[in-house]
């Protein structure tokens, strides 16, 4: 298999209704929370406890290992499966790894969570994907659709991180305690372990897709989508994006906690880093004719490298707010454009693998990214993982102006 894979049409899709998108939005807002809020919650107990910047990035890169190992799987799961099932598993998953949290918050017991929470959230990502992007119509639609869908993490970014800092600072205050004591971190684990069930309520009652791929059939394999020049420049470029976003949730919490923020503000943070990227996909949808994939991935890289060049300079939470506001309309311009790119040159019987295929690369790096930035964080300081990590973006647009040979036009 190489170049770009022509238009593959489909008998089988069942158009997406708005209600049914409003439906997977909020699902996925939920369950994509639930990990975002645990994602602030152990990393700050575990500074709270005395472990260091490497024991935060380990725990951090936890969140993204069960996803290498269980994306492809996934994938093949939902190709055969559809929607649901995959959903329902997702959401078993993290329950158990929020509730484990909340009834014992120990460092082993946070990095189980971590990989329950971290695999539950990819798996249920592939199915939401693969599920809306069978329902487009061509490719404007898709770059519409996927717009629309990545709002979810955009939301759920700001009200994990958020809800899981307030609580910390005032659960345990209300109960007659004091600001991040034992029980503010229960609370927020424990709310963390109430959100997916209301994922299950959004999702349960979607139409499902008629599989492509028929249970007992045998599946055709992801590895060979990697012969494509297209896939193979999508997926560094993909990478190098999702590194900022690593980069990102690890340096906040670390910067913030040596100049003294608080749990909330830091969350602030955070969370307007995710309003931003929201807002900017509330808009995409309504300029979806007008834009070009490589255009606004090649624009989002270059912002990203001059953000990242001034961003450990800013002194107060107030500077690091605006320029987490700046860096989210860049990348919350990113997601939509990746994705409608990958289902244009993927045949429709290997879009569940084709999506697994995309988590699974970025989810290695988040793996291994993290212990390094934690690594570099001891040796060179936080600061210095920035710098680097935007001269590495704004090398890599070089890469993403070269998608402009990929399809701009056709039907998924």
């Amino acid at each position: 298999m190489s170049g770009v894979h022509p238009p593959v049409t489909s008998t089988t899709s069942v158009p997406q209704s708005p209600w049914a998108l409003l439906r997977l939005i909020s699902g996925h807002v939920c369950l994509h929370a639930s990990m975002a809020g645990m994602r602030l919650a152990a990393p700050l107990w575990a500074l709270q406890q005395g472990y260091g910047p490497l024991a935060v990035g380990f725990l951090l890169a936890l969140f993204s290992l069960s996803q290498v190992f269980l994306a492809l799987p996934a994938g093949r799961f939902a190709d055969r499966h559809g929607l649901r099932k995959p959903v329902s598993w997702a959401v078993v998953a993290s329950i158990i790894g929020a509730s484990t949290a909340a009834l014992y918050p120990h460092f082993v017991v946070l990095c189980f969570s971590a990989l329950m929470m971290g695999g539950a959230t990819g798996a249920a990502a592939i199915a939401l994907q693969r599920h809306v992007g069978r329902a487009a119509a061509d490719a404007t639609d898709l770059r519409r659709v996927f717009s629309w869908l990545s709002i979810g993490p955009a939301i759920s970014n700001f009200l994990g991180p958020v809800a899981a800092g307030l609580l910390i600072d005032y659960a345990g205050v209300w109960l007659g305690g004091q600001v991040a004591d034992r029980n503010g971190f229960v609370a927020a684990f424990a709310l963390m372990a109430l959100l997916p069930s209301l994922a299950w309520w959004c999702v349960r009652a979607t139409r499902e897709q008629e599989p492509v791929a028929q249970a007992g059939e045998a599946t055709l394999s992801a590895w060979p989508l990697l012969k494509d020049p297209t896939m193979r420049r999508l997926l560094l470029v993909n990478w190098l994006l999702s590194s900022c976003w690593d980069v990102h949730t690890f340096v906040v919490p670390v910067l913030g906690h040596e100049r003294g923020f608080s749990a909330s503000v830091i969350g602030t943070i955070l969370g307007a880093f995710a309003v931003a990227a929201a807002v900017v996909r509330v808009f995409l949808p309504l300029l979806a004719a007008r834009l070009r994939e490589w255009a606004v991935v090649t624009t989002a890289m270059v912002a990203t490298a001059i953000l990242f060049a001034v961003y450990p300079l800013m002194p107060t939470a107030w500077a690091m707010g605006a320029c987490s506001v700046l860096l989210g309309l860049a990348l919350g311009t990113v997601q939509p454009m990746i994705m409608s790119t990958l289902h244009q040159i993927t045949p429709h019987a290997m879009h569940g693998q084709a999506i697994a295929l995309r988590l699974m690369t970025i989810n290695l790096s988040s793996v291994l990214m993290p212990m390094l930035f934690g690594t570099a964080g001891v040796v060179v300081g936080v600061s210095v993982v920035f710098w680097t990590v935007g001269a590495l973006v704004g090398l890599g647009s070089h890469a993403a102006w070269g998608l402009r040979a990929g399809p701009h036009t056709g039907s998924p």
